[in-house]
C-alpha cells in the first residue's frame, strides 16, 4: 500500500471515530464467510459499523484523535476488527449473543464512556446502561412516590383522608 493510499485511509478512520462516540476492538480471525456475514448482518441491524483494518492504521488514526490510550496496546496484535457505535453497551451485547453460538467475535479491548476496557471486562460492559435508560430510570425513581401518593388517595386511606377533611368542614 502506498503512503498516500495508508494517509488517506487514516484520516477516513480520523473521521469515523471521531463521528462514533464509543469503538470495540475484536478478533474476528477463523470466522468463515458465513458467519463473518451474519456478524456484519447483526451489526448492521444494532447500527455497529464493523470494520477490519490493519493495526498500525487505526492505532494511528486513534492517537490522532485521543493521544494515547494507555491499556489498549495489547490490543493490536494479530488480527483486528473495529466496532464503532454510539451506544456503549450494543457492541459488547452483540458480542456475548454472537459468541453463545461460535468461539469467535473475543473482545481485545474498548473504549467506551472515555474509559479504556480490557478483554476480560465484556460482562462489565454489557452492564453498562445507555443514556436513554439512565434517563428512564431516573424518571421512573423521581414519578414513583407521586404514584405513591395518587394511589393512597384513591384507596381505602384516601376515603379515611376524604372524611376526616369533610368532618372538621362541617365543623
Amino acid at each position: 500500500m502506498r503512503k498516500e493510499d495508508k494517509a488517506t485511509l487514516i484520516d477516513q478512520l480520523v473521521e469515523t471515530l471521531k463521528s462514533y462516540n464509543h469503538f470495540y476492538l475484536v478478533d474476528i480471525e477463523g470466522l468463515n464467510a458465513e458467519k463473518t456475514s451474519a456478524l456484519r448482518r447483526l451489526c448492521f441491524e444494532k447500527e455497529i459499523k464493523l470494520m477490519v483494518v490493519k493495526n498500525t492504521l487505526i492505532k494511528k488514526a486513534i492517537n490522532s484523535v485521543d493521544g494515547e490510550l494507555q491499556g489498549l496496546d495489547h490490543a493490536f496484535e494479530g488480527n483486528t476488527a473495529v466496532m464503532f457505535s454510539n451506544v456503549g453497551n450494543v457492541p459488547a451485547k452483540v458480542i456475548k449473543q454472537f459468541a453463545a453460538d461460535n468461539e469467535k467475535p473475543v473482545l481485545k479491548g474498548a473504549y467506551v464512556e472515555n474509559s479504556v476496557y480490557g478483554p476480560d471486562a465484556l460482562q462489565e460492559l454489557v452492564a453498562i446502561k445507555s443514556k436513554e435508560e439512565l434517563i428512564a430510570d431516573v424518571i421512573a425513581l423521581l414519578q414513583s412516590p407521586a404514584k405513591n401518593v395518587v394511589s393512597a388517595l384513591q384507596g381505602s386511606a384516601g376515603n379515611k383522608i376524604h372524611g376526616i377533611l369533610e368532618t372538621l368542614s362541617k365543623k
